[in-house]
């Protein structure tokens, strides 16, 4: 009886530990992706935020003309909430993003219909650049909130 191993079960046991390894690298790689996009989701998340208060529904007196706001870019909301400057890591955590909002059911729009006070708005938040690999990302959120109805 031999005492080694045959250079077949040196090869197989290589070609094993091979695919094991390849299967490791290929969820990493995944991992950093998620946590890549993960990340983007927390920046859409806070211009949100930044977009909500620098344009509350609680002050919207008149639905049918305040409720639209332009495409506006993050670090102007945060320009008009707060008196302190942003850090160069915050503009740069910042740059490309943008917040929207719209609604969507006034009463020339016949496609959604408004029962009372109720409406809905979509707020966008829009990220990337169209150069780049990914291109041009967005994230939306709903809103539905009451209002009475002006006489």
């Amino acid at each position: 009886m031999n005492k080694g191993f045959t250079l077949l079960e040196i090869l197989l046991a290589a070609v094993i530990l091979g695919f094991g390894l390849a299967g490791i690298l290929v969820s990493m790689s995944q991992a950093q992706r998620m946590m890549l996009s993960a990340t983007d989701y927390e920046t859409v998340q806070e211009v949100m935020d930044l977009g909500d208060m620098a344009y509350p529904l609680a002050d919207v007196t008149d639905p049918e003309n305040e409720l639209d706001v332009v495409e506006t870019k993050a670090t102007e909301l945060w320009e008009m909430i707060s008196d302190v400057r942003l850090t160069r890591a915050q503009e740069e955590k910042f740059h490309g993003y943008t917040w929207e909002r719209e609604a969507l059911n006034r009463k020339d729009d016949e496609e959604i219909e408004r029962m009372g006070g109720l409406y809905t708005v979509r707020i966008t938040v829009r990220w990337g650049a169209r150069g780049q690999g990914s291109g041009k990302m967005q994230q939306e959120s709903y809103v539905t909130f009451w209002r009475k109805p002006s006489e």
